[in-house]
């Protein structure tokens, strides 16, 4: 059969067009801002996986991912393929804000955030002792097949080798033969050799675009700070105790903080006013101290 010209050009008017398929980020930005503008409420549950997928015109898959995401920014509860997820809310599940010790508080969120597709973890701390042994679960779970983020960038700040460190530091002052700064400058050196080859791990064997970067800070802090995924903030005190500690053949009294004990106190982007300009307050601070009197740092043993 012959097709004129004007009767190929009705067929093809009445062709469908398809419309290109959202990204689970898309769909994660739209079901927030449903939460928080409060069309979807606290404790309300939402609609299934199979449902969502319909609603927006995409594969689960991609339903799955974005609540994920919201579940790392703690805006839902109860993500699993079993049930529908529930809204978060301050007495929720998900929201629980007691301070816990460090190695108790962290693991979990650093684990959470790997839900995300895109981690962005940025730490302050002494050695990165504290952050090495936290992530060691969701690399686990990305070795195992669980979990593959496309990209996890990760900022860290440290203290300078070249300072004389207000911590640890000898009870009777002075620290002949650098003896307590090399023992600190070893675990600094150490732990952030660990993370950063891990981390560097995942892009050879699994694909995943991977940044880690580390920068040496004239001061020695008196906090730490944990900044996970642009929407949460853990912050916790280094507080001094003497402790008798063998360096060098010998026992030495010396000022320190045991940083993987130290109560962590979270906060989250959107559980109020006070929450959400404390992350956003702790994130302007720590990029100014990274775009500013921070330098390059190396993790190596030289002079």
């Amino acid at each position: 059969m012959v097709v004129s010209p004007d009767q190929a050009s009705v067929n093809e008017r009445k062709r469908p067009t398809t419309t290109p398929q959202r990204s689970h980020q898309e769909v994660a930005d739209e079901l927030r801002d449903r939460i928080r503008s409060g069309r979807l409420r606290p404790g309300q549950r939402m609609p299934t996986q199979a449902e969502l997928a319909v609603e927006f015109g995409v594969e689960r898959g991609a339903v799955r991912q974005a609540l994920r995401i919201l579940q790392s920014e703690q805006l839902l509860a109860n993500v699993s393929k079993g049930s529908p997820a529930t809204v978060a809310g301050p007495s929720g599940p998900s929201l629980d804000v007691r301070p816990e010790p460090t190695m108790v508080g962290l693991a979990p969120r650093i684990a959470a955030a790997f839900q995300a597709p895109h981690v962005e973890i940025d730490a302050l701390c002494l050695t990165s002792i504290s952050l090495t042994m936290a992530i060691g679960e969701p690399l686990r779970q990305i070795h195992a097949g669980g979990l593959k983020p496309a990209k996890v960038d990760v900022r860290v700040l440290l203290p300078s080798r070249d300072i004389d460190l207000a911590f640890p530091a000898p009870v009777e002052g002075g620290d002949e033969g650098g003896h307590v700064h090399r023992r600190w400058l070893d675990q600094r050196n150490a732990q952030g050799q660990v993370l950063r080859h891990n981390l560097r791990m995942l892009r050879t064997t699994h694909g995943i675009d991977v940044r880690v970067e580390f920068r040496a800070l004239p001061f020695t802090p008196p906090v730490k700070l944990y900044l996970l995924n642009g929407s949460e903030a853990l912050f916790a005190y280094y507080t001094l105790t003497q402790r008798r500690e063998e360096i060098g053949q010998e026992y030495l009294e010396m000022w320190d903080a045991q940083g993987t004990q130290s109560m962590l106190f979270p906060f989250h982007s959107g559980d109020g006013l006070r929450d959400t300009t404390f992350v956003e307050q702790s994130h302007l601070w720590f990029n100014a101290l990274w775009e500013t009197i921070s330098q390059d740092l190396k993790l190596n043993p030289g002079p």
